[in-house]
């Protein structure tokens, strides 16, 4: 803890990931709700290449694309060495000096490398605290297909799928053609298995259409997830906890595009949020108490949005879904349900730091070492 009583936090942003731009805007909403009088707030921007830059206004300077006054650094597995260190340059040799300590990282990181245990893998190197899944419920919950078994092994109901790894397709397309067909009439949604933000989604009538998202997907992921298509509602519930999560009011999100996509979740303001939504008492209950079921089953930690498919014809649910670092923008669901929930923005936040702090000391509580009894 520092002098003034304030609390360190590095906040992440960025990232080599087609979310990128997403990650900027979450950030810009985290940022302004970290209260100044709480926490001396460092911003931390990862470039699309992989580099760490700090400095002044760097949010700003990302979404300007303009990183030249920004000074790149690094931050070391080694728990003997804490926080992140600059890295200068001269003469042709690269030196590390220690700049700042940190008493927790907020990673505002979606997809790739940020969501998928990577930087969790990181941080649990180097013995910090961060906000957050770590990695075993941040990688399952980032990667469809394993979150899918993982879900089925746990009798909560999901949506028929196949996973089909690019090299498959790009060897023989028609046997995966086929293989997929076989799973489901159409439509047929593809996805890449580890992204986020609807980045890669198709809806496919026909097989060109399915054959043109295969290949979409594919850019993103070399696992690709292909699932029979549900007329549905698209109902979601916001998730917060460690060893006891509870779950928000569930919300419901009507796109006025075809569904859910990324233009729709960023850039559309004319998809509308119901909160709280308009289904029966006793589903909403089956859902929240679903979410809450997934979130354990994967060791979640700290938050995620779970999303849910309500048939319209069958009436059936089905758990599509579990973000482990969700957005956070101005107009995101998670936030959103909170506050509906009776939890202010600035208040989740504070939440949220302090669910990591009380990880990192139930962490601490580990033996490393083992000697065997004399």
């Amino acid at each position: 803890m520092v002098m003034n009583n304030k609390l360190r936090v590095g906040v992440i942003f960025g990232g080599r990931s087609g979310e990128h731009e997403v990650s900027l805007m979450s950030a810009r909403s985290v940022l302004r709700a970290l209260d100044p009088g709480k926490y001396q707030v460092t911003e931390i921007g990862v470039t699309h290449e992989g580099a760490w830059l700090v400095g002044e206004n760097v949010l700003d300077s990302f979404v300007a694309g303009k990183f030249d006054h920004l000074t790149p650094v690094t931050m070391l597995p080694d728990p003997t060495r804490h926080g992140i260190y600059a890295v200068h340059e001269a003469e042709g040799r690269e030196t590390l000096q220690h700049l700042q300590d940190f008493d927790v990282f907020f990673p505002v990181l979606h997809g790739t490398f940020g969501e998928d245990g990577t930087i969790q893998g990181l941080f649990e190197m180097a013995n910090v605290a961060y906000v957050g899944a770590g990695v075993v419920g941040s990688s399952v919950g980032m990667d469809k297909g394993v979150f899918k078994a993982v879900m089925q092994a746990n009798a909560i109901p999901v949506v028929e799928s196949v996973v089909v790894l690019r090299s498959e397709f790009e060897e023989g397309m028609e046997q995966v053609l086929d293989r997929i067909e076989a799973m489901s009439a159409y439509p047929i949604f593809v996805k890449p298995a580890n992204m986020g933000s609807s980045v890669g989604v198709s809806k496919c009538h026909n097989r060109s259409d399915l054959i043109e998202a295969l290949m979409e997907a594919a850019r993103f992921d070399r696992r690709v997830l292909a699932e029979r298509g549900v007329v549905a509602r698209e109902i979601e519930i916001s998730v917060l906890g460690n060893d006891s999560p509870r779950a928000s009011i569930p919300g419901e999100i009507r796109p006025t595009a075809e569904f859910y996509s990324y233009e729709a979740k960023y850039h559309d303001e004319r998809s509308e949020a119901f909160i709280p939504a308009d289904i029966p008492a006793e589903i909403g209950e089956a859902m929240r108490a679903a979410a809450v079921r997934a979130y354990q089953a994967i060791d979640c930690a700290g938050m995620a949005r779970v999303d849910f498919l309500l048939d319209k014809e069958s009436g059936e649910f089905y758990l599509n879904e579990l973000n482990t670092l969700p957005g956070f923008t101005q107009i995101s669901m998670y936030p959103k349900l909170w506050q509906a929930s009776g939890l202010s923005y600035p208040e989740l936040v504070d939440r949220l730091i302090e669910l990591a702090l009380e990880r990192r000391a139930e962490r601490d509580r580990i033996e490393w070492r083992y000697e065997r009894p004399k």
